[in-house]
C-alpha cells in the first residue's frame, strides 16, 4: 500500500462506490470506509422476514440506474448485476378496476389514460423520445459543469422539468392521466405544487420508454455487490464494519469524499455550521411482506407490473403528501408499491412472494401506519391481508438507525422544496467541493439528488481528480 491514498470514501452506497471506482479506474489509490457489515447504503438486500424471504429494505426499482450513464460506462453485467425487466413498468390502479400504465409502448400508455387523454401525453414525452442518453447526461448532472451536450433539448426539457406537476398535468382533462402524473411526482416526497415536480413526473415517464423500470435479479444488493467487486478488481480497498467519527481516525489522502449527509460530513470533518441551512424532508412507513402468493390486485395491469402505485387521484396524492410534510398523522396514505417475485422467483421460497411497499410521514414520526397501509391495500386488492405470512415494519426511526444518511427517516437526504430543488447542497459551482479543499461530498445531498444512480458518485469523483490533478 501506498504510504499516502490518493482518496478515502466515507460510506460505501451506490454513490461512495461510484466515485471510488471512477477514481480507482483513472488510476489512483483508493479505499472506502463503510460502517454497516456489508456495502449498500440504500441499495440492500436482507431476510427481513422469514428465511427465504429476500427483501429490499430501501430502493427496489431502478429506472435511473438501468439509464445511468455512470453505470453504462463501467462493466457491472460483468460484475453480476443483470437487470430483469416486468411486463408492465407501472399500473396505477383505480377503483372501478382499470388502470393508467407505464410500459415500453408509448402508445399502450397513452391509450390507458383513456381516449381524451392519449394525444396530449403523446404530445407531451414525443420531443424526447430516442433521446435519454443525452437527456440523462445533461439533465442528471450540476447545471454549473459547463453546456450541455444538447442545449436545444436541455432547454426545451428544462422549461417542462421546472413547472409543479399540478401545472404540466393541465394539458391533462381526465382523472387517469392527472393521479398517474401525480403518483410519478411524488416520488420527489413533495406536494405536486412544488417547483420541478413535473420534471420528476416526466423523467420517469420517460426512464420507462426508454429503458423500462427494472429490478437486479437478487435484489438491489445486486447493484451495490456489483459496483464493489469492480472496484476490488481496480484495486481498490472496501473495509466495512468501519465508522467513521472524526477525520483523523482515516490514514492520510490526498482527497476524502463522503458519502454521508451534509450534517455528518460537518461533524467528522469539524466543517462546523457549513450546511445549517440545509433542511431535510419528510420521511416513509415501510413494510416488507412474506406472502402466501402474488397480490390479488382487482386491477389485472397491476397484477403484471413491477410497480403499483396507490393514489388513486392527484388530488388526494397531493394530499398525502402535504400532510406529511406538515407533520400531521397518515389518514388515507399514497403507496408507492413495487413485487420484484413476479420476474425474478429466487426472491422467495417457490410459490411464495416478497411485497414492498411504503407510504409518507412525516419526519421523526413514531406512529403507526400498517392499518391505514393495508386499508388501502385491501382497497386495490381484496383479500390482501389473508396472504400475509410475516412483516417487517419500519418507520422514521427504524430508517435513521439503519442507515445514518436518513436523518428524520428522510430517504432523499434532503427536502426537495423551494430552492433546495434545484440547489444542493448549498448554492456553489462546485456542489461537491466545500470549505475544506481536501474534503467531498458525493452522497445524494448533492445533484443531481436521490436516486440508485451513482451520478452524484460520478460528478464528485470528477471534482476530486480535477484537484488532485493540480496538487
Amino acid at each position: 500500500m501506498p504510504s499516502m491514498l490518493d482518496a478515502v470514501v466515507v460510506g460505501a452506497g451506490p454513490n461512495g462506490l461510484t466515485a471510488a471506482a471512477e477514481l480507482a479506474r483513472r488510476g489512483f489509490a483508493v479505499e472506502v470506509f463503510e460502517a454497516a457489515e456489508t456495502v449498500g447504503g440504500g441499495a440492500r438486500t436482507e431476510e427481513l422476514t422469514l428465511p427465504g424471504f429476500r427483501h429490499d429494505p430501501c430502493s427496489a426499482v431502478h429506472p435511473l440506474g438501468i439509464g445511468s450513464p455512470a453505470f453504462a460506462a463501467m462493466p457491472l453485467a460483468r460484475h453480476g448485476l443483470e437487470w430483469l425487466q416486468p411486463e408492465l413498468s407501472l399500473a396505477h390502479p383505480f377503483p372501478d378496476g382499470t388502470a393508467a400504465v407505464l410500459s415500453g409502448s408509448v402508445g399502450e400508455s397513452a391509450m390507458s389514460l383513456g381516449p381524451r387523454d392519449a394525444g396530449a401525453y403523446r404530445r407531451l414525452v414525443a420531443p424526447y423520445l430516442g433521446h435519454w442518453d443525452s437527456l440523462a447526461e445533461d439533465f442528471l448532472r450540476t447545471p454549473w459543469d459547463g453546456l450541455p451536450r444538447h442545449p436545444y433539448r436541455w432547454a426545451r426539457f428544462g422549461f417542462d422539468a421546472i413547472q409543479p406537476a399540478t401545472l404540466l398535468s393541465r394539458r391533462f382533462q381526465g382523472a387517469k392521466a392527472r393521479g398517474l402524473f401525480a403518483g410519478l411526482a411524488a416520488h420527489a416526497i413533495a406536494p405536486t405544487t412544488g417547483l420541478a415536480t413535473g420534471g420528476v413526473a416526466l423523467l420517469f415517464a420517460l426512464a420507462a420508454h426508454a429503458n423500462g423500470w427494472p429490478v437486479p435479479r437478487g435484489g438491489s444488493q445486486a447493484v451495490s455487490d456489483a459496483l464493489a467487486s469492480y472496484l476490488r478488481e481496480l484495486g481498490g480497498t472496501i473495509r466495512t464494519g468501519a465508522e467513521v467519527k472524526r477525520l483523523d481516525e482515516l490514514p492520510p489522502a490526498r482527497a476524502y469524499v463522503f458519502d454521508t449527509s451534509p450534517t455528518a460530513l460537518a461533524r467528522i470533518a469539524g466543517l462546523g455550521h457549513a450546511y445549517r441551512g440545509y433542511r431535510y424532508g419528510a420521511s416513509c412507513f415501510k413494510i416488507d411482506y412474506a406472502l402466501s402468493g402474488p397480490v390479488p390486485w382487482a386491477s389485472e395491469e397491476a397484477r403484471r407490473a413491477g410497480t403499483v402505485h396507490i393514489g388513486p387521484t392527484a388530488g388526494e396524492i397531493d394530499g398525502a403528501l402535504r400532510a406529511a410534510v406538515a407533520g400531521r398523522d397518515p389518514s388515507v396514505p399514497f403507496l408507492i408499491t413495487a413485487q420484484p417475485s413476479l420476474v425474478d422467483p429466487s426472491r422467495a421460497p417457490e410459490g411464495r412472494h416478497v411485497f414492498w411497499v411504503y407510504g409518507h410521514v412525516p419526519a421523526g414520526w413514531e406512529g403507526d401506519a400498517t392499518e391505514v397501509i393495508e386499508r388501502q391495500l385491501e382497497r386495490f386488492a381484496p383479500g390482501f391481508r389473508d396472504l400475509v405470512l410475516a412483516r417487517a415494519v419500519a418507520g422514521p426511526p427504524q430508517l435513521a438507525a439503519r442507515n445514518a444518511n436518513y436523518i428524520g427517516g428522510d430517504i432523499a437526504c434532503g427536502a426537495f422544496a423551494g430552492l433546495q430543488t434545484v440547489i444542493r447542497p448549498k448554492l456553489a459551482r462546485v456542489p461537491y467541493a466545500t470549505v475544506h479543499p481536501a474534503v467531498f461530498l458525493c452522497s445524494s445531498a448533492t445533484p443531481p439528488g436521490p436516486g440508485v444512480h451513482g451520478m452524484s458518485g460520478h460528478h464528485a469523483a470528477k471534482a476530486v481528480w480535477r484537484r488532485l490533478r493540480t496538487v
